[in-house]
């Protein structure tokens, strides 16, 4: 299904009762929708809420921001550094509107935010920037943005900075795709090669589109710092990150629920930087028990059990 949300269109699928409170979940850096684990979504749904997931402008099925060219990453951070005009086609500020857009599309006036990496410091905007549209907040494996946080392992940073295959070679795409879900994966909860080989297929065929990927990446870099931002964030959060992530470090977690006032900091031994099936339970425990912390959870099943 599409949505027109904030001059544009977003891709999203929705599970759950009409009138249940809602869940918003936001995806990461050029991730598409369905990388959310079905049975997340699945188990949240069972509890009660209604579960949106889609696709962010630049990824997936929606609006392709093509004319707005490759960025200039270089010219970014120069920009950053001297605080003069940054020059993007958008800005995670803007991913925030289409979020609070697509409830707007579906007439919904609050909800849950859940964000997972990029998503997460888009679901932090959403609930400091619209906090009138926010119920509580889940930021999952993300960052504060804080310059001084250490930085990715030099497996993670190479496997950005390699050049991608050519767009038609499929193959040599998934092999990308298998080696980034090895390297930045969970080193206590392995996946079959094969299995991961096929889920890369199914994001190919679904929607490849990598020159979002850069457009979304000068998204982040321009972001900045949202210590003072997180400061302002008033519902309900929890945050919740991998030990032993290779891309967003366990100390940017820390770092973010340090300056979100009141929330709960979650730690996963053996979690890298996606979210393991083995772990979804333990996942969804934490997001619902979030949620009963808001001060609007009517329609809310109180069941205890969500294995």
């Amino acid at each position: 299904m599409r949505a027109a949300a904030n001059g544009i269109e977003l891709e999203y699928e929705m599970i759950g009762e009409n009138g249940a409170p809602a869940i918003l979940l936001i995806m990461g850096l050029g991730t598409q929708m369905t990388r959310w684990p079905s049975t997340l979504v699945e188990t949240l749904a069972g509890q009660g809420f209604r579960v949106i997931r889609f696709d962010n402008r630049d990824v997936g099925l929606s609006t392709r921001l093509d004319a707005a060219g490759a960025p200039d990453l270089a010219a970014v951070m120069t920009a950053m550094l001297s605080s003069g005009s940054v020059p993007v086609a958008y800005t995670l500020e803007d991913m925030a509107a289409d979020a609070v857009g697509l409830l707007d599309a579906l007439d919904i006036d609050r909800a849950h935010i859940v964000g997972a990496s990029m998503g997460g410091m888009i679901a932090q905007i959403v609930a400091a920037s619209h906090s009138d549209r926010t119920l509580s907040l889940a930021s999952i494996m993300s960052s504060s943005g804080n310059p001084s946080l250490p930085r990715a392992s030099d497996a993670a940073l190479a496997l950005l900075s390699a050049t991608r295959p050519d767009p038609g070679d499929e193959e040599a795409i998934l092999d990308r795709a298998v080696l980034g879900a090895e390297t930045l994966g969970s080193p206590g909860y392995p996946v079959d090669r094969a299995v991961r080989r096929a889920a890369a297929r199914e994001d190919y065929h679904r929607a490849y589109y990598p020159a979002g990927i850069a457009r979304q990446t000068a998204a982040i870099v321009a972001s900045g710092d949202r210590r003072a931002l997180l400061r302002q964030i008033q519902v309900p959060a929890v945050v919740i990150h991998g030990i032993d992530d290779p891309l967003v470090r366990i100390e940017a977690g820390r770092d973010t629920a340090a300056h979100i006032p009141g929330a709960e900091m979650i730690e996963l031994s053996g979690m890298g930087h996606d979210l393991p099936d083995a772990l979804v339970p333990t996942i969804a425990d934490a997001i619902i028990a979030n949620t009963r912390r808001s001060s609007d959870t009517s329609g809310i099943s109180l069941d205890e059990g969500l294995a």
